[in-house]
């Protein structure tokens, strides 16, 4: 990876819907050499994909907590992997060193909605001893780019 698949790679981040050719020019490029460069960086899996960035409170998610989860132990942190990984409210999940282990960021439309959500999901999940939930009360900063 070089200083032009960095260039490429900064530019999408700021907008990952610009077309080939205003890449190639943003980034110095004629747009044979540009196109061969982005899907080199989408093959080797640099670039992981493409999303769009959607207001949660405009599609009723305005709710967001973060769980700090501890296991039991570490038998169960396989089948705990797997469920967290198939639960769409569950919109991050980072294993952590030390207590706790993990940690969730949740998605729900309104605290009811996250209660029944803490009660009928999480504290089910393979191998949870405690969970500890926090309210975010606003976002400062969200869809962090790579400083590249």
């Amino acid at each position: 990876m070089d200083g032009i698949d960095r260039a490429i790679l900064r530019k999408l981040q700021e907008n990952g819907r610009m077309t080939a050719t205003a890449l190639a020019v943003g980034v110095g490029l004629t747009l044979a050499p540009c196109h061969r460069r982005l899907r080199e960086l989408e093959n080797n899996g640099v670039i992981r994909g493409y999303g769009v960035d959607v207001d949660p409170a405009k599609v009723d998610l305005g709710f967001e907590a973060i769980i700090f989860v501890t296991l039991r132990d570490r038998s169960s942190m396989k089948d705990f992997e797997r469920e967290v990984g198939e639960i769409g409210q569950i919109i991050d999940a980072q294993r952590l060193f030390g207590e706790p282990d993990f940690l969730l960021r949740v998605m729900a439309s309104d605290l009811p909605a996250y209660q029944r959500f803490y009660d009928d999901v999480l504290v089910g999940l393979p191998g949870v001893e405690k969970l500890t939930s926090t309210i975010v009360m606003k976002n400062l900063k969200s869809g962090g780019r790579l400083p590249l």
